[in-house]
């Protein structure tokens, strides 16, 4: 009778103490960021425990460049990443470079004017600059050689009747695109917010037009997977997801008709778009934010455009590529049906 009392009470000890419920660590996700805008709804995930909730340790990355987010992802060092289509993507996925686009992160649309055409306000003010046919001959910026942007500045090209190689192109980020602004080192730009805003305050540049009336629904930063994430860890793959979607509906209840809501709902959002892009309050609330898709849904014909223009241009070889070949939309599609439909917030 004492020795069962003896070995109850051990149990017990046991049972108080954790010595056989050991806390189940959490699964360490390594996610390439640029912190963009693009990069909000991770970092929603993260800063509103969603991450945390799904049994995830976010570990972020920074990046200057999307495109050396590739390699990392190709052999397993990196998870998660993101970025804008890109020749150097399509060829990874062409040499069986392990990556594939998962779901949108972010998209121009109608009323939301996150991406425009800039031009020198010299330009502008002169009388140079009038038409889309002004094109030819000026200097235009762009974040890099290869990127998707430039296939935008081509359909501008040819809405003005003018050539894509008659237009200088010249890569540099946009901080340095800020100030090549200033010195007339550059006429114009297809350039984001919050640098848009940032040349129009500072009188350096005026928006032309939105992208949105050269390409509608452009895709401006996609959601990518590693090969080694989504095929070797597809649980943990399953549930970045659901948080990632459900974060990314947060964010688009911060949203009405294009801007930012007024009553207050959007605050929480605006402050992590504000702390995490580093940028101040102030201007974090006077921008045009970008458009995404509630159940992470990409606009294939926007990726599909971006792809056909490289293609044309020689810069990815494989002339047979798709789109196809290029995603795996199993793991939105799965989050969006048990998450349920998207309801905006009223």
């Amino acid at each position: 009778m004492i020795g069962k009392a003896l070995r109850m009470t051990t149990f017990l000890v046991a049972v108080l103490s954790g010595a056989h419920c050991p806390a189940q660590a959490a699964d360490r996700v390594k996610i390439g960021v640029l912190n963009t805008s693009g990069d909000i709804a991770v970092h929603i995930a993260n800063e509103k425990g969603y991450f945390k909730q799904e049994g995830i340790e976010a570990e972020f990355i920074v990046f200057d460049a999307s495109a050396k987010m590739i390699p990392s992802l190709g052999v397993g060092d990196l998870d998660v990443g993101g970025g804008a289509t890109a020749v150097s993507l399509f060829n990874a996925i062409d040499r069986k470079v392990g990556v594939r686009i998962v779901a949108d992160k972010g998209r121009t649309e109608p009323g939301y004017i996150y991406q425009s055409v800039m031009i020198r306000k010299e330009l502008i003010t002169s009388g140079r600059f009038k038409s889309w046919s002004d094109l030819k001959g000026l200097k235009f910026a762009q974040g890099g050689a290869g990127v998707g942007p430039l296939s935008i500045i081509n359909q501008a090209a040819i809405k003005g009747g003018v050539q894509y190689q008659d237009i200088e192109k010249v890569f540099m980020s946009f901080p340095q695109q800020v100030a090549a602004f200033k010195s007339g080192a550059i006429d114009g730009s297809i350039m984001n917010e919050p640098f848009k805003t940032i040349v129009v305050r500072e009188g350096l540049a005026v928006e032309f037009a939105p992208t949105e009336e050269v390409v509608s629904n452009y895709e401006l930063s996609l959601l990518f997977f590693g090969d080694k994430f989504r095929q070797e860890r597809a649980d943990v793959a399953r549930r970045f997801m659901r948080a990632f979607l459900k974060a990314n509906r947060d964010y688009l209840n911060a949203l009405e008709n294009g801007r930012w809501r007024k009553d207050g709902g959007a605050d929480e959002v605006i402050d992590i778009f504000s702390r995490k892009l580093n940028i101040p309050l102030d201007l974090a609330r006077s921008i045009t934010p970008q458009a995404t898709d509630p159940d992470g849904k990409p606009a294939l014909e926007s990726i599909r455009r971006d792809l056909l223009f490289f293609q044309d241009q020689g810069e990815v070889a494989n002339k047979a590529m798709k789109v196809e070949d290029c995603i795996d939309l199993s793991f939105a599609e799965a989050a969006a049906r048990e998450l349920g439909p998207f309801t905006r917030k009223k």
